[in-house]
């Protein structure tokens, strides 16, 4: 059987699609579809096996001729050219298989695939094949079943060119304990966490080691200390790995904020070698912290949870929601406010969207709130559900929401309010015992960066002259952070031309509705308003 495994493309207007940023590294896009190489390692040996990532190289739809079975799985971003994948596949007359997180939570969206096979792959896939190798397979395949991570292979590495990434990934849970009401991880993964073995994890290092990777590794868990005694455990294997191999990586992950008040779990990931954690903030808004059912945040003081985290050698990016219930007229000052008092650069803000699935969901659908259809994604503006957000009827007027989203990306991405973030940051990270060896390879890497930078940011930006002046800054009074302020500067790229782009699209939403070519609350065939 010769199967053509495709990533689709991401919306290019997202938050997350650092893609000049990552030119600036030597890479094409910053992280590789670890779940459809772990897919790829669940099909049988026998098979012939090519993958095609739409996000770093160019489709040789060739291949569709190729091939005898087509599979495609993505998010949420990535529909509209997953969607079109199936498309052109089936034009050729081609069977294809849809999966992913997308494909779960909106089933109905991508009835033109031949099969769906839904949830966790490592229960689906194999009823699938079984069915496949039988004649008889069918058109669905769900499992009540949580997939028992113990048995998840090493994804297949060799399938793709690592060095057109920023960075790899693995991932060792699934599921998170606590109780958000917006997030629809809980619902595909549930609140007990799952998890590999650590020699699972310490196998899937050797791999990347062996393959020559060197570098950044993103544990891709949606919270990685959501089982915090197996983590701890992880953590020390983790650490005498790293002293066996000469400290080849640096880690990131996701994490709640309550890991601030575990100074044991700090201490170990520092030890292990975490530089990054993006943790979800939402807002600042007590009222609004109750509501959503994120209680490990409120009555917190965010700004001191953060300190100890930079403290602790790690640089925070942080999520956060605007449009939600409980939240007060004054949520966008709020906002900035804590943004600019915690100094995190990197601030994912995105109005809130009712995911299919979530109690969110199920909540407005019972309030009346919800118009029909909500979870069709695709607008064909070219964004993701965060910038593209509010689906249901809010409680706030929806225009005076979008206004408050420019006035924050107004104010937190402009040159010097994001460098002057970058700084302080920059300043407050604490390296003691820091270790990272990328060998020769990555040392002329990292020289080839640096030059990059000067070229296309310290000499060609209108703002270069706050690049040198960070440069300058970190060197005297923390130079053990200048290759991360470098590269938190370096994402800057991407804010400065994302950022006008998104503002002006909000700005044009929110004038529809103040001129009442939209009402409040409704939707048109145009996009989400």
């Amino acid at each position: 059987m010769r199967c053509l495994l495709v990533y689709p493309e991401f919306q290019s207007a997202s938050f997350w699609n650092y893609r000049e940023a990552c030119r600036i590294k030597g890479a094409r896009y910053p992280a590789a579809p670890l779940g459809l190489l772990t897919v790829a390692a669940l099909l049988p040996p026998g098979w012939e096996l090519r993958l095609v990532d739409r996000n770093v190289e160019v489709f040789d739809e060739r291949l569709l001729d190729w091939a005898d079975l087509v599979m495609v799985g993505g998010m949420i971003p990535q529909q509209p050219d997953h969607l079109a994948i199936i498309e052109k596949a089936r034009a050729r007359g081609k069977r294809v298989v849809s999966g992913g997180p997308d494909a779960t939570n909106s089933p109905h969206l991508y009835r033109a695939a031949d099969h769906l096979v839904l949830g966790e792959a490592e229960s689906t896939l194999p009823l699938f094949l079984a069915d496949l190798a039988a004649g008889r397979a069918g058109p669905l395949y769900r499992s009540a079943e949580r997939a028992d991570l113990t048995r998840s292979p090493v994804p297949r590495w060799d399938l793709v060119d690592v060095d057109r990434y920023a960075y790899v990934g693995l991932q060792w849970s699934r599921g998170c304990p606590f109780n958000c009401e917006f997030c629809d991880i809980i619902e595909l993964f549930g609140r007990v966490p799952r998890l590999k073995q650590p020699g699972q994890v310490l196998g899937e290092l050797d791999n990347l080691y062996r393959l020559g990777w060197r570098g950044s590794v993103d544990i891709v868990d949606d919270n990685f200390i959501g089982n915090q005694r197996a983590v701890a455990g992880l953590l020390r294997d983790i650490i005498r790995w790293q002293e066996e191999h000469g400290w080849p990586f640096e880690f990131g992950t996701e994490v709640s904020l309550n890991l601030a008040d575990r100074p044991q779990l700090l201490e170990l990931m520092r030890q292990a070698g975490f530089r990054v954690v993006f943790t979800g903030i939402e807002t600042a808004d007590q009222a609004a912290l109750v509501k959503m059912g994120k209680l490990q945040n409120a009555k917190r003081d965010i700004r001191a949870s953060v300190s100890k985290l930079h403290a602790s050698g790690m640089m925070v990016m942080a999520g956060y929601i605007l449009g939600l219930d409980g939240e007060g007229d004054d949520a966008a000052d709020r906002i900035i406010e804590l943004i600019d008092a915690s100094a995190v650069p990197v601030d994912m803000v995105g109005l809130l969207f009712a995911l299919p699935s979530t109690q969110l969901a199920r909540r407005l659908a019972k309030e009346g709130r919800l118009p029909a259809h909500f979870e069709v994604i695709s607008t064909g503006m070219g964004g993701d559900q965060c910038s593209e957000g509010l689906n249901f009827v809010t409680s706030r007027p929806k225009s005076q929401i979008l206004r408050d989203y420019v006035r924050i990306l107004r104010a937190i991405y402009s040159p010097a309010a994001y460098f002057d973030r970058v700084l302080r940051m920059a300043l407050a990270l604490g390296h003691r015992g820091r270790k990272l060896s990328l060998g020769a390879g990555g040392q002329i890497k990292d020289a080839a960066t640096f030059f990059r930078m000067i070229w296309n940011i310290g000499l060609r930006q209108r703002w270069g002259w706050r690049w040198w002046s960070l440069l300058g800054q970190v060197l005297m009074r923390n130079p053990r952070s200048i290759r991360y302020a470098l590269w938190m500067a370096t994402l800057y790229l991407h804010f400065a031309e994302f950022t006008p782009a998104l503002i002006g699209r909000i700005e044009r939403r929110a004038q529809a509705l103040e001129d009442g070519l939209e009402p409040e609350g409704t939707r048109s065939a145009q996009g989400i308003c």
